[in-house]
């Protein structure tokens, strides 16, 4: 079995095969652009996946932090301001990987707008005349 990352033909698409596209793109950024053809499908991919793995190891990394430091939180002696800053270099890493998430799921949000309405475009054209 050959497997190819390459885009096919774009070519115009049905109403129903751009939802899917939407949907596609909702659940999995990039995939439902590379499904309609479009090359901006691959940088969204990449940023949905990029994001994905660092908000997976930036929450690992806060929970062993706070797994850690819990004691040190509780204390009511501690310097909340100095706790806070712990936390947020603890926490950086999964903001970060959320935000690329984000910004590739966006950026999919949009492309799918796009595509729904060059679809709906496509298909305008080929409605037949009203019979009276």
């Amino acid at each position: 079995m050959k497997i190819s990352l390459a885009l096919g033909p774009r070519r115009p698409l049905s109403r129903q095969t751009a939802w899917g596209c939407f949907t596609t793109n909702l659940a999995m950024p990039g995939f439902g652009s590379l499904v309609a053809g479009r090359i901006a499908g691959y940088p969204q991919a990449v940023l949905m996946m990029v994001g994905l793995v660092v908000s997976l190891l930036g929450v690992a990394r806060a929970f062993t932090w706070y797994a850690a430091n819990a004691s040190h939180l509780s204390d009511p002696q501690a310097d909340p301001i100095t706790n806070l800053t712990a936390m947020w270099l603890a926490m950086r890493w999964a903001v970060l990987g959320r935000a690329l998430f984000g910004l590739g799921w966006l950026w999919a949000l949009i492309t799918s707008l796009d595509i729904l309405r060059e679809a709906k475009r496509s298909e305008a054209g080929g409605i037949p005349p009203r019979l009276k």
